[in-house]
C-alpha cells in the first residue's frame, strides 16, 4: 500500500504555523530527505530542511491559497513556497512529477517517518552533527 493512492483517502494532512495554508495527501508518506545545501540552510535559518517527496497529485491544498508566496533565487532554479503571514515554508516542486513537503508542517501522518538520505552532506554546516543511519550523499542523489 506505501506510495499508492486510495480513493478519498487522507493520508496525511499538514498547516503552516499559523494555520492560514492547510494541506492533505492521500499517499502514504515514505521517507524523509534532508538537504544541507547552503541554499536550504539560508532558507529556513537551520542546519538545513527535512522534508518527504509526494506525487504531486496526491497533495491538495485546501485553504491558504492567497498567502502562498513564492520566490526565486537570482540566477538559479531554486524556487521556494512560504506563508506569507508567518513565514514558514511551505509544499513545492520537486520535480515534474513530485513536490516536497516540509516534514515540520505535519499534523498527522509522519508518525513512522525515519530520515532514509541526506543530500549535500559535504555542505552541511560545521557545528551540525549527523547523528542517524540515512545515507549521505555528496551532492543530491546523483552524489
Amino acid at each position: 500500500m506505501d506510495g499508492t493512492k486510495m480513493e478519498n483517502r487522507i493520508f496525511a494532512e499538514g498547516s503552516c504555523n499559523c494555520a492560514s495554508v492547510t494541506f492533505s495527501v492521500s499517499v502514504a508518506l515514505e521517507n524523509i530527505f534532508i538537504c544541507h545545501c547552503s541554499i536550504c540552510r539560508k532558507s529556513t535559518g537551520s542546519g538545513g530542511i527535512a522534508v518527504t517527496v509526494v506525487p504531486t497529485e496526491s497533495l491538495t491544498m485546501k485553504s491558504g491559497h492567497d498567502f502562498v508566496q513564492k520566490w526565486v533565487k537570482p540566477n538559479h532554479d531554486w524556487l521556494t513556497n512560504f506563508c506569507k503571514r508567518c513565514g514558514s515554508p511551505l509544499p513545492g516542486k520537486n520535480d515534474e512529477k513530485h513536490s516536497y513537503i516540509p516534514v515540520s508542517l505535519l499534523d498527522s501522518g509522519y508518525e513512522n517517518l525515519e530520515v532514509k538520505h541526506h543530500l549535500f552532506a559535504d555542505s552541511k554546516a560545521n557545528w551540525e552533527e549527523i547523528g542517524d543511519i540515512g545515507k549521505k550523499h555528496v551532492e543530491g542523489f546523483g552524489g
